[in-house]
């Protein structure tokens, strides 16, 4: 098959960042696909864009066997809330014109956020007559309204929404990665239940694998014999981060634990002045790291955080992260209420729920762990033994395939039926 995927956020050679469709165009491409990504040129991360990019519309790069048509990101994406929306609707006008450098396409995936994804993907689903899978990695413009970065019907927010009907109503199928998306889908009419299909995030199995602590990253960084609380994830309004800060200040009387934080975003620099002006010196933030250094980096904590808002609509989210710390072996910290604390709590039994955003809570959580080190090495026996049954990347990348497949046999043999 010829898979053509719309991702604004797919990652460049050594870019921080989610991985998904980075791993699962190789896959793909492994088991004898041709893979095309039509991507942005600018990393969401750090907000930058890099050299041999810049100035360009579209540029023709390789990942590997993968073909990328990295597009025209404007570079108001970090500026504010309001350039953000306008580096969205600027990749999308770029992605547009690369759909004609697209000669042929089997199948065709896009996916969201942003919702403005889903005008290019279909432009060309139907210029090449292949089915249409939309997925949904969030649910926008909710969580942007629930968050305070949109108004409730406000133009902006009544033109998402109105994004969002159309992508699932014109979509073959509606890719959604938790089941509480299905749920939400259902409930306000946007896809029937037959549409819908549940291909969640996972681990690279095979690349974050379980480890010894004492390991580079840990003696590069001085962390010594501390009992690591690591955060690995964005640093935006949604993830309050802030919240370690307060723990932190909770657990001065801890010089034994050390709270540290990897990646970047809009909050991360006033964060980081925030903790050095409270005298937080059990506090580090290590910015942004290679996606192929990750592994190493959680494999020298002892327990991996994953936080947001108190805030309804993170109900529904699965965090990347926690996928990646239970490959690992290494529990999880979950600030996080919903399906993540089923997944994460109950199914797995590889971590310590907190309540979001209460301080309290969350040093309590990390005293308990600190104290029992042969509870959270269970946990995150558990965590591993989960992923292998459950989400290996490997295996997601198949039942996706499968699902393409279908799509494509399904439409081929209606050609059959109609020529007949």
């Amino acid at each position: 098959m010829e898979i053509v995927v719309f991702h604004q956020y797919y990652l460049g050679p050594g870019q921080p960042g989610g991985s998904r469709y980075n791993e699962l165009a190789r896959l793909w491409s492994d088991a004898g696909h041709q893979v095309t990504v039509v991507a942005g040129t600018l990393n969401y991360t750090t907000g930058e864009t890099p050299p041999e990019y810049r100035g360009r519309w579209i540029l023709e790069t390789h990942d590997g066997p993968v073909r990328v048509l990295r597009c025209h990101v404007p570079s108001t994406y970090r500026d504010s809330y309001a350039g953000r929306m306008w580096a969205f609707f600027g990749f999308t006008a770029a992605a547009c014109t690369a759909v004609l450098r697209v000669p042929s396409a089997d199948v065709v995936i896009g996916t969201s956020p942003p919702l403005t994804i889903a005008i290019p993907a279909y432009l060309l689903s139907r210029l090449k007559a292949a089915p249409f899978v939309f997925e949904i990695r969030d649910l926008w413009p909710e969580s942007a309204i629930t968050t305070g970065v949109l108004r409730e019907g406000s133009a902006l927010s009544r033109l998402l929404y109105g994004l969002e009907r159309w992508g699932c109503r014109v979509a073959d199928k509606v890719n959604v990665l938790t089941p509480a998306f299905r749920e939400s889908l259902l409930r306000r009419g946007l896809a029937t239940d037959g549409k819908i299909v549940f291909v969640p995030n996972g681990a690279d199995a095979e690349q974050f694998t379980p480890g010894l602590r004492d390991n580079d990253v840990r003696r590069r960084l001085g962390w010594g014999d501390r009992f690591v609380v690591m955060y690995a994830g964005a640093h935006g309004r949604a993830n309050a981060v802030g919240q370690l800060l307060d723990a932190a200040a909770l657990l001065r009387d801890r010089p034994d634990i050390l709270l540290v934080t990897v990646g970047d975003g809009a909050e991360r620099a006033r964060l980081d002045a925030l903790a050095r002006s409270r005298g937080l010196d059990n506090v580090m933030f290590c910015g942004p790291q290679p996606k192929e250094d990750m592994p190493a980096f959680v494999r020298a904590c002892d327990v991996g955080a994953a936080v947001l808002q108190n805030n309804p609509t993170f109900r529904t989210v699965y965090p990347n992260k926690v996928f990646d710390y239970m490959a690992c072996e290494r529990p999880t910290l979950l600030a996080i209420d919903g399906v993540a604390r089923t997944l994460v709590c109950d199914d797995a039994r590889a971590g310590v729920f907190a309540t979001p955003e209460d301080p309290e809570a969350l040093a309590a959580a990390i005293r308990q762990m600190a104290d029992d080190p042969a509870g959270a090495a269970e946990m995150g026996r558990n965590g591993r033994a989960w992923v292998l049954a459950n989400a290996t990347r490997q295996a997601l990348a198949q039942r996706y395939l499968g699902i393409l497949e279908g799509l494509v046999h399904d439409r081929a043999r209606g050609r059959v039926e109609v020529a007949s």
